[in-house]
């Protein structure tokens, strides 16, 4: 993310739109004209193949900004994004943009911000070879929460608008798995879940899930056979 000065500066470069939840916000394939700082709401960022298959790629929040890649190199859009829930943003016209970049100096900040992304997509591949299920869906729902709430500890936080082929697709695995992953953290008291709801309840719990603490029971003293 840029600075809180910067961004509130950035967002007076350009209109406010809102999108409506499962609008597309911006489609792949399309020109690099103008780029999108998010400023409420949730969005995830998918590729859609020439099969039909769609690949997730990332969830973005508040604070994001959205298609600045193909703005820099001018090339088509390689991904698309789609609001998860009612969504706003500034719209930022291409030129206008890197010439605020270039007046502010924020090069070396999105650049910060390109690495930091290609960290994370790179820290998602290794999860997914990794950590099992329910680590993963834990890590998940944690991210989502700090996107919906970065200022407060989120217990109590409402995720919505996610369906559990969405969740799915995010952590590598199928919908009847995620069912049993969100089985688990219902049972251990970390979440409460809805149709397109979860509703965090207990983050310590969910962090402890998340950071793969193992869930063992307790073992009973080994007690000596009786003499008969």
């Amino acid at each position: 993310m840029l600075p809180d000065e910067t961004w509130r500066e950035l967002r007076g470069q350009g209109a406010s739109r809102t999108f409506r939840e499962r609008t597309v916000m911006l489609r792949q394939g399309s020109a690099g004209t103008h780029l999108l700082a998010l400023t409420d709401g949730l969005a995830k960022v998918v590729c859609r193949e020439p099969g039909g298959a769609v690949t997730w790629l990332a969830f973005r929040g508040p604070g994001d900004l959205l298609g600045e890649v193909s703005v820099f190199n001018g090339a088509p859009r390689t991904a698309e994004v789609v609001a998860l829930t009612p969504c706003t943003a500034v719209v930022l016209e291409a030129e206008r943009f890197r010439r605020f970049v270039e007046q502010r100096g924020l090069v070396l900040d999105l650049m910060r911000q390109a690495f930091s992304r290609l960290r994370e997509s790179d820290t998602h591949r290794a999860e997914l070879l990794t950590l099992p299920l329910v680590v993963r869906l834990a890590r998940a729902l944690l991210r989502l929460a700090e996107l919906s709430a970065p200022e407060a500890e989120p217990d109590g936080v409402r995720l919505t608008g996610l369906s559990q082929e969405e969740i799915a697709q995010a952590i590598g695995v199928t919908r009847n798995a995620v069912i049993t992953g969100l089985q688990r953290l219902r049972e251990s008291g970390a979440v409460e879940t809805a149709r397109r709801v979860i509703v965090i309840k207990d983050m310590k719990t969910l962090r402890d899930w998340a950071a793969d603490v193992p869930k063992i029971s307790p073992v009973p003293p080994f007690l000596p056979p009786r003499a008969e």
